[in-house]
């Protein structure tokens, strides 16, 4: 009886093991059909659903709506800043959301940030502003030359190019005070700072100025370095400075440590290039004549790539992800 006992009590373990099996089937069963209801019109396998596959993503810039002739821009390692006709707009970088507007007089143009503020030259007003950043308190107006357009920081001092005065004022940043006038090329327009010099667009003259940051002097000598028609917006790789020539519909590669000219590049698909920035590893220039953003390889000025933007593509800016631009004539500003 015991060995009859034994054989019974094995054989009900195997037929508890069958039945459970058996459940089991039918569970999955029912959650597949259940999953395959769910899929309407797809041609993907419900059970690849955790595989990457290449898909249309949406190439579309997102776009958001400021006031009136937006044209700087800057970024201040969260949020992008753009200067519009009569106020200052704060957005969130990740997603565009408007934190806070701001209202200036005399025409906001430039945009500059020095670490904890953010700095905006006022056209008409021959003035700039300091905005503390984390609240856009106003920290002070400051007096420079007349008709200010661009603004670089240079670790500590904030430089304005001046476009009627042809000069460009520098300013402690910590406190505004004036420590210099320096005159530059015929209509200035706009600065960028290579870590030692700030380098400065002529627009009339065709030509860039460089100046040593400690003291405004011209380095070895040399100050002025030729390029093309009517340099507008530029941009510093790490080695070298880039310059967008409106006229030509080109850049110019200067070597930073000597101005010697690397080449003039065409922008093809690009009508008056105008803003330009660096992404680490390309160059970024606005077609403000065809409403376009055209990306250029930095080590020899290939086109990537060609981007519709908004009418009046101006200002330009890189938030460490994302290209952002101003469109001048739609009052918005485009994120790719």
């Amino acid at each position: 009886m015991k060995n009859d006992s034994s054989v019974v009590l094995v054989m009900s373990r195997h037929v508890r093991s069958a039945v459970a099996a058996v459940l089991l089937c039918l569970l999955w069963a029912m959650a597949s059909t259940r999953a395959h209801s769910q899929v309407v019109n797809s041609t993907q396998n419900p059970l690849q659903l955790a595989l990457l596959h290449w898909y249309s993503a949406n190439l579309v810039p997102t776009q958001f709506g400021v006031a009136y002739y937006p044209a700087g821009l800057a970024f201040d390692g969260a949020n992008i800043w753009v200067a519009t006709n009569n106020s200052v707009y704060k957005l969130r970088a990740n997603d565009g959301f408007l934190l806070g507007t701001f209202a200036l007089v005399g025409q906001p143009t430039g945009v500059a940030f020095d670490g904890a503020n953010i700095w905006v030259s006022q056209l008409t007003g021959n003035t700039v502003t300091k905005l503390r950043a984390s609240d856009g308190t106003n920290l002070g107006t400051f007096g420079v030359g007349t008709n200010p357009v661009g603004v670089a920081f240079d670790g500590a001092n904030i430089w304005v190019v001046n476009e009627s005065s042809n000069t460009v004022t520098k300013l402690r940043a910590s406190d505004g005070t004036r420590l210099g006038n320096f005159t530059v090329g015929s209509t200035p327009v706009y600065a960028a700072f290579d870590g030692a010099n700030v380098w400065v667009t002529n627009l009339v003259s065709n030509t860039v100025t460089k100046l040593r940051a400690s003291d405004g002097a011209c380095v070895n000598g040399l100050c002025t370095f030729g390029v093309g028609r009517n340099p507008a917006g530029l941009a510093f790789d790490g080695a070298n400075m880039w310059v967008a020539n409106e006229s030509d519909n080109s850049v110019t590669k200067l070597r930073a440590s000597d101005g010697l000219n690397l080449g003039t590049f065409p922008v093809r698909g690009a009508i008056q290039p105008n803003g330009v920035v660096y992404d680490g590893a390309d160059i970024w220039v606005t077609g403000y004549g065809n409403n376009t953003l055209v990306k250029l390889l930095a080590a020899n000025g290939t086109v990537l790539g060609t981007f519709p933007a908004g009418n009046g593509p101006q200002g330009i800016a890189f938030d460490g992800a994302n290209i952002w631009v101003s469109n001048f004539f739609t009052n918005t500003v485009s994120k790719f």
